[in-house]
């Protein structure tokens, strides 16, 4: 079932009319519906993230280091259960209820926030959370792939991520808001986290369609379901994946860095910290779809480029040593745009690089890749901070990933030349 973004006129046969050119710009209703579920959850998700900066390192007390050990875990330890989730979700040929159970894993560890106070527990609850997205994401992106036409299949994910930041835009303004009236309410932000969150898993149980890939694919061409292989993997596009973006992932610092970066230039109050997480969101929020359809149309691989580049373009805002609300502004919005460019769009990359049958574990392969960087990335960064100080840190990585920028497009030359995906 599909859901028509531009309705198609009728033809009639007995007028003299000149050929019309029409776009594939259907969107699946399975599509929506895992899209809403990501926005319940990410409003649970972003809402914590929001403020878990400052609680870490304000609140409790811990050091840079502490928080980057943690933001590494928040990245990264995800990576541990990628390949398993997609696994199971290729073995089984039910990539919802893998998603089901990642999804309830995270519910559940947000009960423990609003018991964990210190560095060990505090960690443990960040760590089984981001296991249950780590478990829901690559069976999720399976979904949407299967649900998709491959033309169509990066705007698909732009209409995906756009419901999915709709959350990610609101989960900040809440905890805002609730902070605003209640100064220390970070156990009543918990408590709404947790809300949405179960609101997600129950609206996945109930209103998104199970579908079975392999199973509808051997149906449809009757012929005998295929069997997961591990060797179906081994294309060398993925290799080139999987090499580019682990690359690119060990110099992505997250976010919560560079928000405090901004912070502490600044100065602005601490109630408005979430807010930089609003800008951000907002702008993915506005380019999720039209940079979806520019990969579609250009190359996925370019797009996923350019948005490194973005993020280029960020770090060096952070690391100027002026301040303001215009270069606050810009900064986000280039951080916008890099998620909004390389987010979907590296799902999409990977699922041009392997068959139906290895599909989920293809896609979590290459999530795998990043989160593992990104875990590196980011505790190296607070190890980095603390040693040389903000504003060096900053250049250091901003230098690296200039240099990564042009090395990852020649790995990624193949895909790039192809230009539009077929």
């Amino acid at each position: 079932m599909y859901i028509s973004l531009s309705d198609r006129k009728p033809v009639d046969k007995n007028k003299a009319t000149r050929p019309t050119r029409t776009a594939t710009t259907r969107v699946s209703s399975v599509v929506i519906a895992l899209g809403i579920v990501s926005m319940f959850t990410d409003i649970s998700t972003e809402s914590v993230s929001a403020i878990l900066p400052l609680y870490i390192t304000g609140v409790i007390g811990l050091s840079t280091v502490a928080y980057g050990v943690i933001d590494g875990l928040y990245q990264g330890i995800s990576a541990v259960v990628r390949i398993a989730g997609g696994y199971a979700a290729d073995r089984a040929d039910q990539p919802k209820w893998v998603a089901f159970f990642g999804y309830g894993v995270s519910a559940l560890a947000r009960v423990g926030l609003l018991f964990a106070s210190g560095f060990a527990a505090l960690s443990a609850v960040i760590a089984v959370d981001r296991l249950g997205k780590g478990v829901r994401t690559a069976p999720r992106d399976a979904l949407i792939t299967a649900s998709s036409e491959p033309d169509n299949l990066a705007r698909s994910f732009g209409v995906h991520r756009m419901l999915d930041t709709i959350g990610a835009a609101i989960g900040p303004l809440l905890a805002f808001a609730i902070l605003f009236f209640i100064p220390d309410g970070y156990s009543t932000i918990f408590v709404v986290s947790l809300a949405f969150a179960i609101l997600g898993v129950l609206l996945l149980g109930i209103v998104v369609p199970n579908k079975r890939p392999r199973a509808e694919r051997a149906t449809a061409h009757s012929t005998p379901r295929a069997r997961f292989r591990w060797r179906d993997l081994n294309d060398r596009r993925l290799r080139r994946l999987l090499l580019a973006a682990g690359l690119l992932g060990l110099v992505t610092v997250g976010d919560g860095f560079i928000y405090l970066v901004l912070q502490s230039k600044s100065g602005f109050a601490a109630e408005y910290f979430p807010l930089l997480y609003v800008g951000t969101n907002v702008a993915f929020l506005a380019l999720a779809i039209p940079l979806g359809r520019l990969a579609d149309r250009f190359g996925r691989a370019r797009i996923f480029i350019l948005g490194h580049i973005a993020l280029l373009a960020a770090y060096v805002c952070a690391a100027l040593p002026a301040a303001g609300w215009q270069l606050t502004v810009a900064c986000l919005v280039l951080l916008g745009t890099f998620y909004a460019a390389t987010d979907g769009i590296l799902a999409a990359l990977a699922s041009q690089a392997t068959s139906i049958d290895t599909l989920a574990s293809g896609i979590a392969a290459a999530q795998t890749s990043v989160a593992a960087a990104r875990l590196l990335a980011s505790v190296g960064f607070g190890l980095l901070w603390y040693s040389i100080g903000r504003d060096s840190a900053m250049t250091v990585v901003a230098v690296a990933l200039a240099v990564l920028i042009p090395v990852t497009a020649v790995i990624l030359g193949g895909l790039i030349r192809a230009g539009k995906p077929t």
